[in-house]
């Protein structure tokens, strides 16, 4: 196995998908409606990008701003969703819930799992707001199918983060620490010397692929300048 890292990044359609790939990102994740900070893509969206790229694609699993699953009638939407998309094809995901305490929301994302029978996912950037990162792992450990974690490391992104992200990653291989780190959340090119030094080995890109903004396209160039920067 190489020691190349990870390169995912954000994908809104296929023409974002397409340059990622040609940029050289190794997985794509599918969300729509960055003004929300992503929201699961419809099933029309999902199957033009399967179509248009032969990397791998995360899908998102999330139907509303913020980090609650909407109770009982929001988790039945969203295990609804999952069931469509996992129908059409999609083999790996991303979602994270919270109670309104900060605790994991281990209702829905139970019922989801249940359903992504045996999909790979990550749990996403809800661990920056939870009330206890180290628990939050804890609680998840075995849960099936959980391969990674994005995580800035501070809920104010990776300036903030940097000596979480290193202590959680001197712990790899601990109970609750077995999934891989993907960093992603406000990352620059100048965070990654340092974050590479300390062990880390994915990244996460969405706003940094796209120099004109989030209204334009993923940006062949901009992915492949990250790319550049992580085999240096």
């Amino acid at each position: 196995m190489s020691n190349r890292a990870v390169l995912e990044v954000i994908a809104l359609d296929e023409e974002d998908a397409v340059a990622a790939q040609t940029g050289g990102a190794d997985r794509l994740e599918l969300v729509t409606d960055m003004a929300a900070d992503g929201l699961t893509p419809s099933l029309v969206g999902f199957a033009a990008i399967r179509a248009a790229v032969d990397i791998p694609l995360r899908v998102m699993l999330r139907l509303t701003d913020g980090f609650a699953a909407g109770g009982p009638r929001g988790i039945d939407a969203l295990v609804g969703r999952a069931l469509e998309l996992r129908a059409a094809g999609a083999d790996e995901f991303v979602l994270g819930f919270l109670t309104p305490d900060g605790e994991p929301d281990l209702v829905a994302v139970e019922r989801l799992i249940a359903v992504l029978d045996g999909a790979r996912w990550t749990f996403h950037r809800a661990i920056d707001r939870a009330a206890d990162r180290d628990g939050l792992r804890k609680r998840l450990a075995d849960l099936p199918g959980l391969d990674t974690y994005l995580t800035a490391g501070a809920a104010t992104g990776v300036d903030d983060g940097l000596a979480t992200l290193k202590a959680e990653t001197a712990r790899a291989g601990e109970p609750g620490y077995e999934a891989q780190i993907l960093v992603g959340g406000g990352l620059r090119l100048d965070h990654l010397p340092g974050l590479r030094a300390s062990g880390l080995d994915a990244f996460h890109i969405g706003g940094a692929a796209r120099p004109q903004g989030w209204a334009a396209p993923v940006s062949a160039d901009a992915v492949r300048t990250w790319r550049e920067a992580l085999d240096a």
